[in-house]
């Protein structure tokens, strides 16, 4: 599968489970097709996504195309509201 959201199903952050359940709306709602990767489910996968994402202390949602970082929560929503989405996804 092509694009992948890792999210926590774990968090307290109010502000993290919105942006993750938005980014899945948005995705949802265009009928973009995605894997997603829970980093709850142990510190291998948290590791992997801050070392895809190139940034030690990112969180939450981050998304790829496969193995390419596409950006966090804030980029995909420039990518909305500029209506780029699938520019942003690497898609077109």
């Amino acid at each position: 599968m092509g694009i992948k959201l890792y999210y926590t199903t774990v968090t307290a952050s109010r502000t993290v489970k919105s942006q993750q359940a938005e980014v899945r709306r948005i995705l949802d709602t265009k009928s973009i097709k995605y894997e997603l990767i829970d980093i709850s489910v142990g510190e291998k996968l948290r590791d992997e996504m801050r070392s895809k994402a190139g940034d030690p202390s990112a969180v939450p949602p981050q998304i790829f195309n496969e193995d390419q970082y596409c950006g966090n929560y804030d980029m995909f929503y420039e990518a909305v509201e500029a209506d780029t989405v699938e520019q942003f996804l690497k898609l077109a």
